[in-house]
């Protein structure tokens, strides 16, 4: 479905530059996730620009628990495990099918922020993330990545709101007697 990402030596990526626009998409896999890279792939075809599907992971414990403790088989289960994560999410989003338009997939170590803001490094790039309120709790453990990357990016950052669908699957978990209404 996705070409293969082109490595370099210090197990950063290159993209080939083909003189057109290139569209980042923030992939985890979320429900979230999966509307941005739809709106990234609607975008690149409008633009006839290219998709670069880019999954960001850390080794488990974070940078600083494998400096701590380096591990390097248990560094590649977690590089394989962010790969497969990522292929999944692209087969989950298109059906196991092409989805029409040049995509390239990447899974990058790093934390997401600065990994996504890193990847989107040409001022003609496009990143795109899926976002939307999040609870209290979640934005005070977890800083937003999507205000992260509209701050330090240096390319145009476009936020995807949550689906309809997250939105009252969400809303069920907090009033679980709510009625899911779906609409054909």
């Amino acid at each position: 479905m996705a070409d293969e990402p082109t490595a370099l030596p210090n197990g950063s990526w290159a993209p080939e530059d083909d003189g057109r626009g290139r569209i980042v998409v923030g992939v985890s896999g979320s429900l979230g996730s999966l509307a941005a890279l739809h709106r990234a792939v609607a975008e690149a075809r409008r633009l006839d620009a290219e998709v670069l599907a880019v999954h960001c992971w850390t080794p488990v414990g974070g940078e600083f628990g494998y400096r701590r403790s380096p591990c390097p088989p248990l560094l590649s289960a977690c590089r394989d495990a962010a790969a497969t994560r990522l292929r999944e999410a692209l087969d989950q989003a298109f059906g196991g099918t092409r989805a029409g338009v040049r995509l390239r997939s990447v899974a990058v170590r790093g934390e997401t922020g600065q990994a996504l803001v890193r990847c989107a490094d040409r001022p003609d790039d496009l990143l795109v993330l899926g976002a939307g309120p999040r609870g209290l709790l979640a934005r005070a453990l977890h800083p937003s990545i999507t205000a992260y990357c509209v701050r330090h990016a240096t390319c145009p950052v476009l936020a995807v709101p949550k689906p309809p669908l997250q939105r009252e699957l969400e809303a069920m978990e907090r009033h679980p007697r709510t009625r899911l209404t779906v609409t054909v």
